[in-house]
C-alpha cells in the first residue's frame, strides 16, 4: 500500500513538474496617468474598466487606441462593474438619502455604441448583486429585479452563504461549503460548465453547476477565469490592519497545479483576465497587462 501511494504521489510529481508557465509579454497600463483600481477585462481583452480606490467613478480604457472614456462619475460604480456578453457595461452607484440616511442603489447600463448611461434598475434600499450570464444579464435587488431576458443561459451570484445558480431562467441555491462569513467572488466559466467561487475562511471553490464541489484550490480570493481550466487569483496576507504580503496566482481548476506569476512582494492585486490576457493593480495602483504560455 506504502509503495503505491508513493507511486501515485511520484506520478503528480511528474505531471505538476511537467507543466510550465511563462509570462511573453508584460506592460504597464495608465503609467503617470492616475491611479487605477477594480480592473475588469472584457472577453475579448480590448478594454478595461477601472476605478479609484474607492470605487467613486467608472472609467475605461481602450487598449488599443489608449483612449480613455469616462462611463460614470458616481459613487460605487466602479466597486463590482461587469461585462456582458454582448460587450455592454453593467454597474451599480449608491447614494445616500440625506433625510433617511439609508443608502439607495440603482442599476446602470452603459451602451458602448450610443456612450451613454441608462437606469434599468430603479434605486432601492438594500444590496442589489450583480449576475453574469453566458447569454445574458441580471441585477438582483432586495425588492426589485432586472434581467436582460429570461432565458439567459448560466448566471450566478452569492448571497449570505449561498450559491444562487440560474440556469435557462430557472433558479437554484446551494451551500456547497460551510463559510459563516459567506461567499463572495462567483463566475460561470467560459463554457459554462462549472462555477468557482470564494467561501471566506475556504478558500477558492470550484463545483458544477448542481453545486457538487469538484475542487478545493486554497485559501485565496478574488478568483476569475483565465480559461475554462485555469484561474487567476490573489494570495494576500495582512496583519489585521494593512497588507503585508500580495501576489497573483495561476490555478488549474482540478487544483493539480499552481505558479506564481507574481512575487509576494510585488502587493499586486485585484487580477482579471479576458480574451488570454491577465491584468492586475498593485496597492499603489499600478495597472499592469501581461500574457503568458501555458506548456502542457
Amino acid at each position: 500500500m506504502k509503495r503505491t501511494l508513493l507511486l501515485l504521489l511520484g506520478a503528480w510529481a511528474l505531471i505538476g513538474s511537467a507543466q510550465q508557465v511563462t509570462v511573453t509579454s508584460k506592460t504597464p497600463l495608465l503609467k503617470g496617468v492616475e491611479a487605477a483600481f477594480y480592473p475588469t477585462l472584457n472577453a475579448s481583452g480590448d478594454r478595461l474598466l477601472y476605478s479609484d480606490v474607492d470605487a467613486h467613478g467608472l472609467k475605461m480604457l481602450d487598449l488599443n487606441t489608449q483612449v480613455i472614456t469616462t462611463i460614470s462619475d458616481q459613487n460605487g460604480a466602479g466597486f463590482d462593474a461587469k461585462w456582458s456578453n454582448d460587450n455592454q457595461v453593467y454597474y451599480i452607484t449608491s447614494k445616500v438619502d440625506e433625510k433617511s440616511r439609508l443608502v439607495f442603489r440603482t442599476g446602470m447600463r452603459y451602451n458602448m455604441k450610443r456612450n451613454t448611461s441608462d437606469v434599468v434598475l430603479e434605486a432601492q434600499h438594500g444590496a442589489v448583486h450583480l449576475e453574469t450570464g453566458t447569454k445574458g444579464m441580471a441585477m438582483n435587488g432586495e425588492k426589485h429585479n432586472f434581467a436582460t431576458n429570461p432565458n439567459r443561459g448560466v448566471s450566478v451570484y452569492t448571497t449570505g452563504s449561498q450559491l444562487v445558480v440560474n440556469i435557462n431562467g430557472k433558479e437554484n441555491r446551494y451551500t456547497p461549503i460551510e463559510s459563516y462569513a459567506g461567499y463572495l467572488w462567483s463566475s460561470v466559466s467560459p463554457k459554462g460548465d462549472k462555477i468557482a467561487f470564494y467561501a471566506a475562511g475556504k478558500g477558492i471553490v470550484v463545483t458544477d453547476l448542481q453545486g457538487k464541489v469538484l475542487a478545493q484550490l486554497g485559501n485565496y480570493e478574488m478568483p476569475c477565469w483565465y480559461n475554462n481550466d485555469y484561474i487567476v487569483a490573489q494570495n494576500a496576507s495582512d496583519d489585521g490592519y494593512q497588507y503585508i504580503s500580495s501576489q497573483i496566482l495561476l490555478l488549474k481548476a482540478d487544483g493539480t497545479f499552481r505558479h506564481e506569476l507574481t512575487s509576494k512582494t510585488s502587493m499586486t492585486m485585484q487580477p482579471t483576465a479576458g480574451g488570454g490576457k491577465i491584468a492586475y493593480t498593485t496597492i499603489d495602483g499600478n495597472i499592469t497587462l501581461i500574457t503568458i504560455d501555458i506548456n502542457e
